[in-house]
């Protein structure tokens, strides 16, 4: 397995995996929708599915001496990694901004405030990714765009959901807003929460990947 992973690291990372984790410092763009961020992470995963589709790595996997059900494992606990790294990068520059900017630079009127709420949210929507993305991308590894936009739409729709909730409840507009300061308890619990949702949906779709994976003739 961890061969596999290291396999993964060194010839299946497409550049913008790397690239777009910098995409977290859009935290300091002034009334922007913060969980766009994320989406980011996502199209990373597109790209490094499509680099390797092109350059035959499933084929080139299978015909290795690891088991099958392995290879969705590998790739997919990258693709955790690397969102795991934005979720923590997106979590330290909001934390960042908060300390060095006046409160009142720090209100979005596009969505929710950098906080821990917000990392919590992210959590979510990368976990429907996966759930929606792999298990049929591991169907059928050669057709990326249709699991892809299927992913997607989910991803903004949820994002509009989170973008609602800001303006119409109070408990996105008052206790999940602002500082981390401010109703820390709250953010505290959405982000346990949100990682609690990530972790579950992201094992559904392990074990999905693996089912399917192991099903088709490559």
């Amino acid at each position: 397995m961890l061969n596999l992973i290291k396999k993964e690291i060194a010839l299946c990372m497409h550049p913008t995996a790397f690239i777009f984790l910098f995409f977290a410092v859009l935290v300091f763009v002034p009334n922007y929708p913060y969980e766009v961020i994320f989406f980011f992470s996502c199209l990373s995963v597109f790209f490094c599915c499509m680099m390797g589709r092109e350059n035959g790595d499933i084929a080139f996997s299978c015909a290795l001496p690891v088991k099958k059900e392995h290879i969705p494992i590998a790739k997919m606990l990258v693709v955790f990694g690397l969102q795991g790294i934005i979720l923590l990068l997106v979590g330290i520059f909001g934390a960042v901004k908060g300390a060095v900017l006046p409160a009142e630079q720090c209100v979005n009127q596009a969505g929710i405030s950098a906080n821990l709420a917000l990392v919590g949210n992210g959590a979510v929507l990368l976990g429907v990714f996966n759930l929606i993305f792999f298990p049929r991308y591991f169907k059928s590894p050669d057709k990326i765009g249709v699991p892809f936009v299927m992913g997607a739409i989910a991803v903004f729709l949820l994002i509009s959901v989170f973008i609602v909730l800001r303006w119409a409840t109070p408990l996105y507009s008052v206790a999940l807003n602002g500082l981390n300061s401010q109703n820390g308890g709250a953010k505290a619990v959405a982000l346990t929460i949100g990682i609690i949702v990530y972790i579950v949906l992201s094992a559904i779709s392990c074990k999905l990947s693996m089912k399917r994976f192991q099903s088709i003739d490559v």
